[in-house]
């Protein structure tokens, strides 16, 4: 995971962005053998509970797509107050659509 304020910043200057109603996510290509994701929930999403349950959420679809992430990228994935009311099935159609249009599944950068 990412946690750096360092790599967030790195992120937010250089990195390529893809979006969507739901998300968006920040891409920057590394030379580190893994992939990082860093997750942000602002308060517009709602209170901590909602926060801390979007987070949950997300992390339990990313862990069933990380096998299959190409190495040497760092992710940081910004919910949109949207994804509060999204189902599962949408959460990871969306995840999964974002990282493979920005490179981290299923290989080169497409736009």
């Amino acid at each position: 995971m990412l946690s750096s304020p360092k790599d967030f910043r790195a992120l937010q200057g250089d990195g390529a962005v893809r979006s969507h109603p739901l998300l968006v996510a920040r891409f920057l290509r590394t030379d580190l053998k893994t992939t990082r994701i860093g997750l942000s929930t602002g308060k517009r999403l709602g209170g901590a509970v909602v926060r801390n349950r979007v987070r949950r959420r997300l992390r339990e679809v990313l862990r069933a797509m990380a096998p299959a992430f190409q190495p040497g990228w760092d992710v940081m994935i910004i919910a949109r107050p949207t994804i509060v009311n999204a189902s599962h099935d949408e959460m990871v159609e969306v995840v999964g659509r974002l990282l493979r249009r920005g490179g981290v599944l299923g290989g080169p950068t497409t736009t």
